[in-house]
């Protein structure tokens, strides 16, 4: 049964009438109509595609027929007849970018399974790593590992949802709020992109699409259940009703969780809708509404992780049970402590996050298309995660506004682009101490942080094709970023806690460019080959500028901007409608590199700059129906990422430094493959029955920037059998089933693994692998063997 709180219970009714009522003044919506070059315009099938798609991967017969039709148009065709409509100068940046690596996971790749969270989706693409959060949904994704050095939630790389940014000012971005069965396709952009994207898109950029209202047409219900008391019941409604279309989604998702005291119960909203007001006007409405409470258990050492992996039988510390120490009082140690665990302290998070969108589209002509768009993003949180419970509501605003145009110059096509943008965001948030007793209960003060965060800047881009088989693509970004902050440390004396207070200020500023330049190559029909070299930066969170490595307040205000220059070059072979192959190497260069690591108190990271590194890698995707109802899919991503330029300085009584040039940069698995193989019948009795087999391998890796201790490695197998048929009714349209067994050999393995902070005797000896083994606050394991069920019905 669906609930939905708070905001949630009011949206559901609300929107569902405002998709069932609104008249035949509305239209197609531009599903995906987004930030430049990001999503597709799927509901304007009238309008010319973009002469080059390089980056995505398509059938054959398609990207022949596209291919020929732009040769044909270029050699014979004015630029005004080019661009039919201005939708047509848009959709050519709507796609995924020309000249970027690039993939678009369909909907289809995932609409037969139990889809829980965005880990089940995105390993479909090479370049993407996936490390389990803090909470259910909650995910660390990386593209080419650049999240991996990360404590938590996601950054270095943008995120979008239908071209709106989910991404909030501060570059933090979480997954709580994507519930897979929402969509109909993600675009993942690899490699630094900020000439496009801004700050923070030195990984790249996601783009999550819904699905268009008119391909729901109607209402479906699902329902998915399985071990550990897991329970999906999600809903999608959606209709094209003359000039309006619109979708609905929502979904109450909740269970007990595989590890000691990870129960979770969220409920999401979302709600797309695009109204064609005029022939030369659009408007599109988006909201999303997501509320998670959930229960959190401690990440634990190595050798805890060995000893009790799901953290079983912690109702009291427990051999194998993370614990945090807290202060009996709630401020100092006068009154004692005491050793708890997760369970025993009702350690969690409780927040809400709600975004509301808007965006307005003008055509000026049918060569220049004008779009302005806003965005309120809200997040609100409450989060007793460790020692410490981080409180604080982070409102934010975002503002751009974009003009594409369509024409030629010097005889050649060409599509320019042009914005400016605005984003802030301000917020005051606590962080308390915690107390024994259970439910999460709060001591007093530990700091204040009031903090502001502004970006604002230009970006431009042209695309320019230069004979039918080569096109250039060159742009540029740049960014002014004010972070301002002040943080208030509380201290406690005596047993009455006579208080006193430190401050610690920020005011730092920041101008960053980012320019890129990319070749695309047709050889023939089959083979297309692309060059890029682009940047990317990424400034300091204002919250990373006053965490010390003890994990206490303090000052590190010194941090800098990172920056990447990165090599991109590869190739497309499309044979026939049966094979796709993509492949693509990567060299990137990277300064003033943003790493974190764990601290000595639970849930809290401490930053840092590494002066240069390098990240190599390769990238390979297969789609291989080799056989009438057989299909093959792989991605596999290689990555060697290195510092070549970085002294870290330990502290034990006096400081140590030590040369890390040369070390890998830890989190980071050097190979990570998925692999598919299925069968799907297509005809006779059975037709709609299929299943396939799923292998994932994620290589070991380096957990300490010594290079001292490794997680494990890991390999699994997924089974899934699924049916579905189209029903002859006037009541509904067809049902799906499926049952899928995760994990079918039961194997053990480490889902997650924060980087750790290396250690010295007073001698100044690097402590060796045996004890950073015993470092807590690092690892959380990977679901055991589960089983899922699931089923959804379509009504007309």
């Amino acid at each position: 049964m669906l609930r939905i709180r708070a905001i949630s219970r009011a949206s559901l009714p609300v929107l569902c009438g405002l998709v069932s009522s609104i008249g035949s003044d509305a239209l197609a919506q531009g599903a995906s109509e987004a930030l430049p070059a990001v999503t597709v315009e799927a509901a304007q099938p009238s309008r010319p595609k973009p002469i080059t798609r390089p980056s995505r991967l398509r059938s054959a017969s398609a990207g022949r027929a596209a291919r020929r039709v732009a040769q044909n148009a270029t050699a014979g065709a004015p630029a005004q007849n080019l661009a039919a409509s201005t939708g047509a100068a848009r959709a050519g940046l709507n796609q995924s970018p020309a000249g970027q690596t690039a993939t678009t996971i369909d909907r289809s790749q995932f609409d037969n399974r139990p889809a829980f969270s965005v880990s089940d989706v995105l390993r479909d693409s090479p370049g993407i790593s996936i490390k389990q959060g803090n909470g259910p949904r909650d995910f660390g994704i990386s593209i080419r590992g650049s999240n991996a050095r990360n404590g938590f939630a996601i950054r270095n790389l943008v995120i979008f949802e239908d071209g709106f940014p989910v991404t909030q000012p501060d570059g933090l971005s979480r997954s709580d709020l994507i519930d897979p069965h929402a969509y109909g396709a993600i675009d993942v952009i690899r490699g630094p992109s900020s000439a496009l994207y801004g700050n923070y898109a030195t990984g790249g950029a996601l783009n999550f699409r819904t699905r268009p209202g008119g391909t729901i047409d109607g209402v479906e219900y699902g329902v998915d259940g399985g071990s550990y008391g897991y329970l999906n019941n999600y809903m999608a409604a959606g209709k094209k009703v003359g000039n309006f279309e619109g979708s609905l989604f929502a979904s109450d998702v909740r269970g007990d969780g595989y590890i000691g005291n990870s129960w979770f119960n969220t409920q999401t909203v979302n709600f797309l809708g695009t109204l064609k007001a005029t022939p030369d006007d659009r408007f599109t409405v988006k909201i999303i509404n997501n509320d998670l409470s959930t229960r959190l258990p401690i990440r634990q050492s190595l050798n805890q992780y060995d000893l009790n992996p799901f953290q079983q039988g912690c109702a009291t510390a427990a051999p194998g049970c993370g614990t945090v120490r807290l202060f009996n009082n709630g401020f100092n140690a006068t009154a004692g402590t005491d050793t708890e665990t997760a369970l025993q302290a009702g350690l969690g998070r409780n927040d809400r996050r709600t975004i509301v969108g808007g965006r307005w589209e003008h055509d000026f002509d049918n060569t220049m298309t004008w779009r302005n768009q806003f965005v309120f993003d809200d997040r609100n949180i409450s989060q007793p995660t460790g020692q410490t419970s981080s409180i604080g509501d982070f409102p934010s605003y975002n503002y751009m506004s974009d003009l594409t145009k369509r024409g030629e110059i010097l005889g050649m096509e060409s599509t320019a682009f042009f914005g400016a943008f605005y984003n802030t965001l301000t917020a005051s948030s606590d962080t308390r101490n915690m107390m024994p007793g259970g439910n999460a209960t709060l001591g007093r003060l530990s700091s204040n942080l009031f903090s502001e965060t502004t970006n604002y800047g230009v970006r431009a881009r042209e695309e320019l094709r230069l004979t039918t088989s080569l096109t250039a693509v060159a742009g540029i970004g740049w960014e002014a970023t004010l972070l301002k902050g002040t943080n208030t440390a509380y201290a406690y004396a005596g047993p009455t806690g006579i208080t006193t207070t430190t401050l610690t200020t920020a005011d730092r500023q920041f101008q960053n460019a980012a320019p890129e330049l990319a070749l695309l190559y047709n050889l023939n029909n089959e083979w297309l080959f692309r060059g890029r070299v682009a940047t990317g930066y990424g400034t300091p969170q204002v919250s990373n500028l006053f965490v010390l490595p003890t994990g206490l307040s303090g000052n590190n205000t010194q941090l800098q901007t990172q920056k990447n220059l990165g090599y991109d070059l590869g190739f497309d072979w499309t044979p026939n409608n049966t094979l796709k192959l993509s492949a693509t190497g990567f060299y990137e260069f990277f300064r003033n590199e943003i790493v974190s690591q764990a601290t000595p108190i639970s849930g809290i990271s401490y930053t840092f700059n590494a002066p240069r590194s390098e990240h190599r890698g390769i990238e390979l995707a297969a789609d291989w129906k080799f056989y009438p109802g057989w299909r093959f899919m792989a991605a596999y991503t290689y990555l060697d990422e290195v510092y070549t330029e970085y002294v870290e300085n330990i502290t034990n009584g006096a400081v140590f430094s030590f040369n890390r040039a040369g070390n890998k940069i830890p989190g980071i698995s050097p190979n990570e493959l998925t692999a598919r193989i299925g069968y799907d019948e297509f005809a006779g009795p059975l037709a709609g029955l299929g299943g396939f087999v799923e292998l994932q391998w994620k290589d070991s890796f380096y957990m300490d920037n010594a290079n001292l201790l490794k997680a494990p490695g890991y390999e699994l197998v997924n089974l899934n059998v699924h049916y579905k048929a189209d029903l002859v009714s006037d009541t509904f349209r067809s049902l799906n089933l499926f049952l899928e067994v995760r994990n079918v050999f039961d194997r053990t393995y480490i889902a997650s693994a924060n980087n750790i902070a290396n250690t010295v005797t007073a001698a100044g000896l690097q402590n060796p692998a045996s004890v950073l083994a015993n470092t807590t606050g690092s690892i959380y394991a990977g679901s055991p063997r589960t089983f899922v069920a699931g089923m959804k019905v379509a009504f007309k």
